[in-house]
């Protein structure tokens, strides 16, 4: 960026190096981004202090048509940090938004003090987070809130949160847990309406794209909050739901024969070839095979150690790098008939990638190398995370697009956008923890580059300033898309889950990688939990970082084992807190 202010021009290069000059005028404005719960932060320097060359900014303006050529008037600059640096790179600024997330789905469901009731509970919640007339509860919402409490615990010791945390997973096995003896499995219901005290429980998915049908993805996701909650207190009851349910996805969704999870099985004999499935007939997809990581099958391993679990691991992302990458487009496939060969029909997919997905991969594959290493883990990431800035972001103006054509068509030089070229809050979260996990992993300088510009997007455009939270979609240019289910702050597809996940690992990430550390984590494990409490925050390579020291109950603890992050508890008739505080290590 350079600024020439007797001509009161300002010369800009995007993020794929095209030069753009806009003209900064007496009505030209900046701003700085600012976090969730603070005031807004004027900037009263003059233009010339504050466009200081390499600041990165965005800005907004209007183009004309003047003589033969177009100009482009700045109206609005926003810088994302003082001079070069960013302010999502402050020590405490993840921390700070995932407690003011916290807060609001807090008030939103149970009111700011009330005591927390999950009869209260509701899936829709309106843009200033008041509850529309809806008295539908799904279980995997819940489930997503109480994954985003229970990690608003971890960064801040909050015993409120906790408290969320622990009665929704209470609330779940309770109401929405179905065990079955005869099989020796859990199931859980895809939601409850609750009408005048009233509970009518709805096994088969209620979503138009599963109905009628048991999806893998929300028995799994199901999982997520109950999982990041065992973390913390180690409830054996927990485990053992856990446990159930892996049970049912080896019994029923598993392919024997080709390896793999079928994304449905209907809700009578609980096959994925029955014919009642439709579309959804012996199908394979990312949801099937790649949710089990990131939703809770990273966080058992790193709770249990669990061998079980980490072949489990591997066995997913051996299929995905067997199975998912394709040699024709740069995106990589989703959807699979049973064989594994590709679905290009499916519903509204057809031949399409979902942006996140793709980016997804490549955080879950670097993840999954940490634990296990292979070549063929950090190839096809590396691949991803190079190849897909050109095809899935808008290099222009900053943020990743939604869905787009997975190859081209003919006469074509630009994979198209399939509907618009919104961008939505979840596929930002993934390009945001795919680049940092990756520029922490191998110091490369592009991705630390797109990481930092990913953050930039969300955090200057994505933060509800006005009613809190996070908004769904935004426009291409950053300002958000207040239509429909996009204006809601709960849906179906959104609670706390990916705002919730992004501001803790990025934590984790930023300071334990990219040694901005060190890191305190809070833990509250029970009476009845295994002695053994394993605190390792994220599946990091081997010797990135170290435990330093515990304490229980606020006093100083050592019997803890500094390489393995594990830390040996006394015998106790009632719950422990438990600080554990982590540091990069140098090198």
């Amino acid at each position: 960026m350079a600024f020439d202010p007797t001509r009161g021009a300002l010369d800009l290069r995007t993020s794929d190096g095209t030069p753009v000059r806009a003209r900064i005028t007496r009505d030209t404005h900046a701003e700085m981004i600012r976090n969730l719960g603070e005031a807004a932060h004027p900037v009263a320097d003059p233009m010339i202090d504050v466009l200081t060359p390499g600041r990165h900014v965005f800005v907004h303006g209007l183009y004309y048509p003047e003589r033969g050529h177009v100009t482009f008037d700045a109206k609005r600059v926003v810088l994302v940090g003082p001079g070069l640096d960013y302010r999502f790179e402050e020590t405490d600024w993840w921390p700070r938004q995932l407690g003011e997330l916290a807060r609001f789905y807090r008030h939103a469901q149970f009111g700011a003090a009330n005591p927390v009731d999950f009869a209260d509970y509701r899936t829709i919640l309106r843009l200033g987070g008041d509850k529309a007339d809806d008295h539908v509860q799904e279980t995997d919402t819940v489930s997503r809130l109480v994954y985003g409490m229970a990690s608003a615990y971890m960064l801040t010791g909050d015993e409120d949160f906790l408290g969320v945390a622990e009665r929704g997973t209470e609330y779940l096995r309770d109401n929405m847990r179905f065990v079955d003896r005869d099989e020796d499995v859990v199931y859980w219901y895809h939601g409850i309406d609750v009408r005048d005290g009233v509970q009518s429980r709805c096994f088969a998915s209620e979503f138009a794209d599963d109905a009628g049908s048991i999806p893998a993805y929300e028995q799994i996701y199901a999982l997520a909050g109950p999982t990041q909650t065992f973390r913390i207190t180690g409830d054996p009851r927990i485990a053992a739901d856990i446990d159930g349910t892996l049970r049912l996805f080896e019994k029923f969704f598993k392919d024997p024969v080709r390896g793999g999870y079928y994304s449905h099985i209907d809700p009578i004999l609980l096959s994925p070839h029955h014919e009642s499935l439709g579309p959804n007939r012996s199908r394979k997809n990312w949801n099937s095979v790649g949710d089990h990581a990131p939703a809770y099958l990273v966080n058992l391993y790193l709770a249990t150690g669990d061998e079980r679990h980490l072949r489990m691991l591997e066995e997913t992302f051996d299929l995905i790098v067997e199975h998912f990458p394709d040699a024709t487009s740069p995106f990589v496939q989703e959807r699979f008939h049973g064989d594994w060969t590709p679905d290009r029909t499916w519903g509204w997919q057809q031949d399409r990638a979902v942006v996140g997905h793709n980016l997804k991969i490549a955080w879950n594959l670097t993840r999954m190398n940490a634990l296990r290493p292979k070549e063929s883990y950090t190839t096809l990431a590396d691949r991803i995370a190079r190849t897909l800035p050109a095809y899935g972001s808008d290099r222009r103006r900053g943020g990743w697009y939604d869905v787009v054509q997975r190859v081209l068509g003919v006469g074509q030089d630009t994979h198209r956008l399939t509907w618009h070229d919104r961008k939505a809050w979840w596929q930002q979260e993934q390009a945001v923890l795919a680049y940092l996990v990756l520029a922490g992993t191998t110091r490369d300088e592009e991705f630390v580059r797109h990481g930092r510009e990913a953050a930039a997007f969300y955090n200057a455009f994505f933060l509800d300033h006005d009613e809190g939270g996070v908004y769904f979609n935004v426009l291409a240019d950053g300002h958000p898309y207040l239509l429909g289910t996009e204006r809601l702050k709960g849906s179906h597809s959104m609670s706390m889950y990916h705002a919730a996940e992004l501001a803790f690992l990025s934590t984790v990430y930023s300071r334990l990688l990219m040694g901005a550390g060190p890191l305190t984590l809070w833990f509250k494990p029970r009476a009845d939990a295994s002695r053994l409490l394993r605190v390792a925050p994220d599946a990091l390579p081997a010797g990135s970082a170290r435990l330093e020291w515990v304490e229980v109950d606020g006093r100083p603890h050592a019997g803890f084992d500094p390489v393995a992050m594990t830390v040996t508890l006394p015998e106790s008739a009632r719950d422990l807190t438990v600080r554990a505080h982590l540091a990069p290590v140098e090198g």
